[in-house]
């Protein structure tokens, strides 16, 4: 019934999946629901060709584990058959938790739970479905595998996640800056007591891939516009869910319905939650944001035009938080100038501090793997790179508001 599979993808050509649980997977509704949600959330609103998704990057994440495992068969480091498949279907299932919008909802409708919890909740949804076939990719996506350098092949510092959102993202943005040489990064890995190492040859692939994930964070994931855009559709949120629990009716897919009306703190308290949510796609958000655009509510309506219209929050970057003061006065004037109650115009304007490194050695370690056996952390390794500079945390503060200029020309 599940045959071979041959997919071509733009970033890496013929992808091949194996007949059996691998094309069973790749076909099962659970992952086939990443057809519908962006890989980028709303980073189109910057880059208009980012319009891949998370079943495409999980695609591509799958054909850089099989390479990886080639690789280090090559090597003489031994996996089992099982132990391939095992990975294998980690990596394909490893964002299967993801939300509309990817980490939208991780702050609104489903708050104190993150996807990878949800990815986990999934994982075991199907394994029950396929009689305890993904036991094994369940233990090794959760580090209960001996070998642990399986582990850092899905989740680690070079993981086959980050090696193909990286190339996959830099491809459909444009920003060429993010264009990492995962192949060859691949065909240096080696492994040195159970851990993932990188071969000496390898070291300068290495300090591009470091260097190259900082500028695709600074320059893509977080980018001015996107962040703006994130900020408006989760204040969009957060207005349909208060109104929502003041017992208004609001147009919603029933998925979405549940999670606006659901007033459970703990997600896993309501039996039907994880059901719900495997039926959420960005597609549900879109249609309640068109209709949303009509609503009475003067808020919803504004923010919901917004984010249908792109007519996106402003943006502000500074290198300090942002005072208390400089909320109130915007406050002040969204209330005065859209006659909005005081106490509903922080919907309008969104305070957010973000900060990202580049490398973090108090994590799965880098190793670089020398011609004698000895090992050297990527900080002490490279000439180019020192620890400090790796390992140094970038801040900014972002504060989002509502264009209120151009308010007044319309009005």
């Amino acid at each position: 019934m599940y045959k071979r599979l041959v997919i071509i993808d733009p970033v890496f050509g013929f992808i091949t999946i194996p007949e059996g649980l691998l094309s069973k997977i790749v076909q099962h509704p659970l992952l086939q629901r990443l057809t519908r949600i962006k890989q980028l959330g709303l980073s189109s609103v910057a880059y208009p060709s980012a319009q891949h998704t998370r079943f495409q990057h999980s695609l591509g994440a799958f054909h850089l584990m099989s390479e990886a495992i080639n690789q280090l068969k090559l090597k003489g480091i031994h996996i089992s058959d099982s132990e391939c498949e095992a990975v294998q279907s980690a990596i394909l299932l490893h964002d299967i938790g993801h939300g509309p919008f990817s980490h939208a909802l991780e702050h609104t409708l489903i708050p104190n739970i993150n996807h990878e919890e949800l990815s986990l909740a999934l994982m075991g949804k199907m394994n029950k479905e396929f009689n305890g076939e993904l036991t094994l990719a369940i233990q090794i996506f959760k580090n209960q595998h001996p070998k642990h350098f399986l582990h850092q092949l899905v989740n680690g510092q070079l993981d086959m996640d980050r090696l193909d959102y990286l190339r996959r993202d830099s491809f459909y943005t444009g920003v060429t800056e993010g264009n990492i040489g995962s192949a060859r990064i691949i065909k240096m890995l080696n492994i040195k007591d159970d851990q993932l190492v990188v071969e000496s040859k390898g070291i300068y692939s290495i300090e591009n891939f470091l260097m190259a994930r900082r500028l695709m964070y600074w320059q893509v994931y977080f980018h001015k516009t996107s962040v703006a855009y994130e900020r408006m559709l989760i204040n969009t949120l957060l207005r349909a869910r208060e109104l929502a629990h003041q017992g208004v009716e609001l147009f919603a897919s029933p998925a979405l319905h549940f999670f606006l009306y659901n007033n459970k703190k703990n997600f896993f308290d309501n039996p039907k939650a994880l059901d719900y949510f495997t039926q959420l796609d960005d597609n549900d958000l879109w249609t309640s944001l068109k209709v949303w655009c009509n609503h009475p509510d003067k808020i919803l309506s504004l923010l919901s035009q917004g984010m249908v219209h792109r007519r996106l929050f402003k943006v502000e970057i500074h290198t300090k938080p942002i005072t208390q003061e400089q909320k109130e006065e915007l406050i002040n004037r969204a209330s005065c100038t859209l006659k909005i109650a005081k106490e509903n115009a922080h919907y309008l304007i969104a305070c957010d501090g973000i900060e990202k490194d580049m490398y973090n050695p108090a994590d799965d370690s880098i190793d670089i793997l020398y011609d004698n056996g000895d090992t050297k952390n990527i900080s002490e390794a490279s000439d180019m790179l020192n620890v400090s500079l790796l390992s140094k945390r970038v801040k900014k503060y972002y504060l989002c508001h509502y264009r209120l200029e151009e308010q007044n020309i319309k009005t």
